[in-house]
């Protein structure tokens, strides 16, 4: 009896254990089901979306990122200029505009020629270049100051965001 009485209590705390485990698996089916209820009722309801305002920009990372800016892109006007120069010259242009040159400067009695030279003209681009990016690293600080006493005054830009659909 006592056998058969271990075997019954066993038989008994396996079925307990049994419920258990099923009441566990239930509240986990539930839990999905609450999950994906959520999911879909924010799918129907579409994108989450933010108002939010841009109060203040910060005029030194407006600095930083503006120089690098206008540095890449005296560089890229450097290289564009070299290549024009070079496509041209490749043309014979150089050669008509210097002859050309020579000609209206020899009819005014001057003596020292004027020439066209890849010298010349990618100096010439160079201190552009570098006029720009002071000029362009300037103004990108100023602006940030200007906005942001503007937006002191009339509360800053207003920005949408939104999850993709």
């Amino acid at each position: 009896m006592t056998g058969a009485a271990a075997a019954g209590g066993g038989a008994a705390a396996g079925a307990s254990a049994g419920r258990g485990i099923g009441t566990g698996g239930g509240r986990v089916a539930e839990a999905v089901r609450a999950a994906r209820a959520t999911v879909s009722s924010a799918a129907a309801r579409g994108p989450r979306r933010a108002r939010l305002f841009v109060k203040r920009i910060d005029p030194w990372s407006v600095m930083k990122f503006s120089f690098a800016v206008a540095f890449v892109l005296f560089f890229v006007a450097i290289v564009a200029t070299a290549v024009l120069y070079l496509a041209l010259d490749a043309m014979g242009v150089w050669e008509s505009v210097n002859k050309a040159l020579a000609d209206m400067l020899g009819a005014t009695g001057a003596k020292n020629g004027f020439k066209v030279t890849a010298v010349g003209v990618i100096g010439a681009a160079g201190v552009l270049g570098l006029v720009n990016v002071v000029l362009f690293t300037a103004l990108a600080t100023l602006s940030a100051f200007i906005y942001n006493v503007c937006a002191d005054l009339v509360g800053g830009i207003e920005v949408t965001l939104s999850e993709k659909d």
